[in-house]
């Protein structure tokens, strides 16, 4: 198929992209690893010892991240529809979260724990309709949501990416309803054009 001049820019400006080009050098699966990074080192999200439960895993540069953050005592799932290759100290469930028998492994896979952190860099597969996008992307945000409010530790934390649309300031709001702090993050490795940001859930009230 031949490329069209929009994916040949996109296609240049991803490999002159420096984080692209840091990520390869230092080892991680995609440039969306500094995203998390940032916000780690500013809100200190990731610590030794967690569970952490990483929704939306592939191709597992956020889970990289936490494996290595919550170190040897900690314990890391990544879930994904598509494949997420193995990493010491990371067990990997593939399936689609929106499919409950996904859920119900992701849940016996915690065998009863509760999760310190859930991350969540979700996003559904583009239809380019922005009103049928941005939908299925707040859809897959509020069944995030719902695993926090099933399996999050009092005290947990939160962070999704979600997009700037309809629907945002309604998410907004549940939020803070199980959260008691909660943060807005735009991490300079996300690309000014997106509308992407992350909210970031602090202090977890247990479901109440």
């Amino acid at each position: 198929m031949k490329r069209t001049k929009t994916s040949k820019a996109w296609m240049c400006e991803h490999v002159n992209d420096a984080y692209v080009q840091r990520a390869k050098a230092e080892g991680y699966r995609s440039r969306a690893a500094f995203k998390l990074m940032e916000i780690d080192e500013r809100d200190k999200l990731l610590l030794a010892g967690m569970v952490v439960v990483d929704l939306g895993a592939a191709p597992g540069s956020w889970s990289q991240v936490a494996v290595r953050r919550a170190g040897a005592h900690g314990r890391v799932i990544a879930l994904d529809l598509l494949p997420v290759a193995p990493m010491p100290g990371l067990t990997v469930i593939e399936g689609d979260f929106l499919e409950a028998e996904v859920l119900e492994q992701l849940e016996t896979s915690l065998g009863g724990a509760r999760v310190d952190v859930v991350l969540s860099d979700m996003a559904p597969n583009m239809s380019g309709i922005e009103l049928v996008d941005q939908a299925r992307g707040m859809h897959l945000a509020e069944l995030a949501l719902e695993f926090c409010v099933a399996n999050l530790k009092p005290g947990g934390k939160f962070l999704v990416k979600v997009f700037q649309g309809q629907g945002f300031m309604e998410y907004r709001k549940a939020m803070q309803q199980q959260f008691r702090i909660l943060q807005v993050r735009k991490p300079k490795a996300s690309r000014d054009r997106s509308a992407e940001v992350y909210l970031l859930g602090c202090d977890f009230v247990g479901g109440s």
